[in-house]
């Protein structure tokens, strides 16, 4: 077994005995709800995130005939224009309030601390620290787990990761992540801009990808989305409004 693959067993391992842990505590009533659904939240988020980089340290062979069934292997040249799209979409997408770290704050209520940990991911993707970036959203997802921002920016991360590696299993679990941040909102046009870029970056989703700039394009999008989106209107023969 290589050193990443036992890395990322320990992970598991503590991960479920923390989540073990939580449950016991619920029952005896030493936690309330919320923070059990807190702890519950976090811990289930790590180990999905974990299992899959342990599939990839194995090279599992459920792994290589998924790849060779679905043959879901990312276009490349797309990559760049992809990450350069996530900046563009950043503004439009999470809200922007600086001097809002919550280093050091033990007064925060959750929604300052859900603003204040989106803006700090926010910095860190803008600086090139996209491992700081998902630990944020984590850490937002664990107060809530609905947060659209954070699901939208985590999946189009971890989806980006997989795609520039060609690792399988992160970009599945970035695509299952984007389509839970589309369920909740189905009218963000951000969070369907994302998705439809990711459509049109999969090979055989051509479909698909254009019926999502579709859908885009009715739900009021900023000038930046659109300039995002431009060339893949032109390459689907949409006009923008």
């Amino acid at each position: 077994m290589s050193a990443d693959a036992a890395r990322w067993r320990d992970e598991i391992a503590l991960r479920e005995a923390s989540l073990a842990d939580a449950t016991r505590e619920r029952a005896r009533g030493e936690l309330s709800a919320v923070d059990f659904a807190h702890i519950e939240t976090r811990e289930r988020a790590a180990l999905e995130r974990a299992r899959a980089a342990l599939a990839l340290a194995m090279d599992e062979p459920g792994v290589r005939r998924a790849r060779r069934r679905r043959g879901r292997w990312l276009v490349v040249a797309f990559s760049a224009f992809a990450l350069a799209a996530a900046v563009l979409l950043w503004s439009s997408l999470s809200p922007r309030q600086a001097g809002n770290s919550i280093t050091g704050s033990i007064s925060l209520n959750t929604t300052q601390k859900v603003t204040a940990l989106l803006s700090e991911a926010e910095a860190d993707v803008a600086n090139g620290d996209v491992v700081a970036a998902l630990s944020a959203y984590q850490q937002v997802l664990a107060l809530r787990a609905n947060n659209v921002v954070a699901l939208t920016q985590s999946g189009w991360l971890d989806f980006s990761a997989g795609s520039a590696d060609h690792r399988l299993a992160l970009v599945n679990l970035g695509v299952r992540t984007l389509e839970r941040a589309l369920a909740l909102a189905p009218r963000n046009p951000a969070t369907r801009l994302y998705y439809a870029i990711v459509a049109a970056s999969t090979p055989g989703d051509v479909g698909l990808a254009k019926r999502e700039f579709a859908i885009f394009l009715t739900l009021h999008p900023s000038a930046g989305q659109l300039a995002v989106a431009q060339p893949f209107l032109v390459k689907f023969k949409l006009a923008a409004p």
